[in-house]
C-alpha cells in the first residue's frame, strides 16, 4: 500500500514520498490497527477493546485526522482538537453500541502544520505506538511510550533492556476513549531534506529493534520497500501482534542531510 505525495512543503525541488504496510500478523484472527498515509496526514493508530471493538476505535482515529486533508492551513492547535474529538466520538459510538463498551486506541502521527508563518512537521501520539526520525544517519525515538514499563525505566526501576521482556510491557498508560480524555505529547520542528520518519504500532517495535529499523531506512530510498520489509521482519520474529508501518521520506534536490540538525520543541497538550 503506498501513499500519494503532498507539496505541503513548498518548492520546485521539495516533495513528500510515503509507503505503508499492515498485516494481521502470525497469532490474531483480525487486524485492529488502522492506519492513513495519504496527503498531509500520516497516522497508525492500534485499537483495543476485543472482537472488531479495537478496530472500530482505530478507524475513527484515522477518518477523523483524515480530515486535515481538507484544510487549506492547519495549526498544532487544530490537531490537538481533532484528537479531541476522536476521544469523544470513540466514546459516543461505545455509549450507542453496547458491544464497543471500554474499546480505545493508541494513535502516533506526523502532519504539517503552519507555525510562525512557515511550514512545520508536528509530531504527536498518545500511547504506546511511536514515531522514529532519521537524520544525517542517526536516528531517534521521538515520541515517548506511555505504558507502565516506560515509567518504570524512567523510574530507575528496571533497565530499557529489562523492559522488553516484562510482563507489564503491553500496558498502556494513555489511550484515545477514556473519560477524562488523555493528554496528548506534541512536537513541532523545522523540516529537513534528507528526512525519513518511521511510524509504527508495537506489533513492530516489540519484534525488532531500534537497529533494524535504522539499518532498513540505510538499504532502500524507497519507503515502500522499508515500509515492507520492516513488516516482514516483524513476521520473521514471530508476528505475535498486529503489525502497521508507515514511513515518510522528505526529499529535495538540493539534499543537505549532514547541516545542523534542530531538536523537536515538545509540548504537552490536552485532548
Amino acid at each position: 500500500m503506498s501513499a500519494a505525495h503532498y507539496a505541503a512543503l513548498t518548492g520546485p525541488d521539495v516533495r513528500i514520498r510515503s509507503g505503508a504496510a499492515t498485516h494481521v500478523g502470525r497469532v490474531r484472527n483480525h487486524n485492529e490497527d488502522s492506519l492513513i498515509a495519504e496527503g498531509r496526514v500520516y497516522a497508525i493508530a492500534d485499537g483495543m477493546g476485543g472482537h472488531a471493538a479495537g478496530e472500530v476505535a482505530s478507524g475513527i482515529a484515522v477518518r477523523v485526522l483524515g480530515e486535515l486533508n481538507t484544510r487549506a492551513q492547519v495549526r498544532s492547535e487544530d490537531v490537538v482538537a481533532l484528537l479531541r474529538r476522536t476521544n469523544a466520538q470513540i466514546l459516543e459510538s461505545a455509549a450507542h453500541n453496547p458491544e464497543q463498551t471500554g474499546m480505545g486506541t493508541t494513535v502516533a502521527g506526523l502532519t504539517v502544520v503552519d507555525a510562525g508563518g512557515a511550514d512545520h512537521w508536528i509530531v504527536f501520539n498518545v500511547g504506546d505506538s511511536r514515531v522514529y526520525r532519521y537524520l544525517g544517519n542517526r536516528m531517534s525515538m521521538v515520541t515517548q511510550d506511555h505504558s507502565e514499563v516506560r515509567e518504570m525505566v524512567d523510574a530507575g526501576l528496571i533497565t530499557a533492556e529489562e523492559a522488553l521482556r516484562h510482563p507489564l510491557r503491553n500496558i498502556i498508560t494513555r489511550s484515545l476513549g477514556t473519560d477524562p480524555g488523555p493528554n496528548a505529547d506534541v512536537w513541532v520542528f523545522p523540516p529537513h531534506p534528507g528526512e525519513r520518519f518511521v511510524l509504527c504500532s508495537d506489533g513492530l517495535s516489540n519484534e525488532v529493534d531500534d537497529r533494524t529499523i535504522m539499518v532498513a531506512l540505510q538499504k532502500y530510498d524507497d519507503p515502500q520497500q522499508v515500509a515492507d520489509a520492516l513488516c516482514q521482519a516483524a513476521l520473521d520474529a514471530g508476528g505475535r501482534d498486529n503489525i502497521s508501518v508507515v514511513v515518510v521520506a522528505f526529499d529535495s534536490d538540493d539534499d543537505d542531510s549532514d547541516e545542523a540538525d534542530t531538536a523537536p520543541r515538545h509540548t504537552l497538550m490536552p485532548t
